[in-house]
């Protein structure tokens, strides 16, 4: 029997237009064998949380450029504690302070990626700490 892959919702929080990043990763996850799902641009949290409830996600991987990490992370945190669905793991990338990095962390966030990671670094990482829960 195949192994069932890991569902993650890959997201663009907030007003922020530029999604080459996002889609770049979105690809490398898939090529990697993770089932990827893309909302898009300008989601809000209550619609990336909706959709991972939806889509029984394992993980959300966010990308922030445009400097609301804390409140884009934070209020995605909120809402899946919210929904009982702490199992659900964040994470993500963008223009992040190291200085935020802790606190996000803090925060449940597990894991934040700068600019400048390498994609399989990405890849590897969410291949070795996301497991699919929605296996048969």
């Amino acid at each position: 029997m195949a192994e069932t892959a890991a569902r993650v919702i890959v997201a663009k929080p907030g007003l922020d237009g530029h999604d080459r990043g996002v889609k770049i990763v979105a690809r490398v996850l898939r090529d990697a064998g993770v089932e990827v799902i893309y909302t898009g641009l300008r989601q809000t949290p209550e619609m990336i949380v909706a959709a991972a409830l939806q889509e029984d996600a394992d993980a959300i991987g966010l990308s922030v450029l445009s400097g609301a990490h804390m409140t884009m992370f934070g209020r995605v945190m909120e809402l899946l504690r919210e929904n009982d669905a702490t199992d659900i793991r964040v994470f993500g990338g963008g223009i992040i302070p190291d200085s935020d990095i802790a606190e996000l962390e803090a925060m449940g966030v597990a894991r934040i990626f700068t600019p400048g990671a390498p994609t399989a670094e990405i890849a590897e990482w969410v291949s070795e700490n996301i497991r699919p829960a929605h296996a048969a």
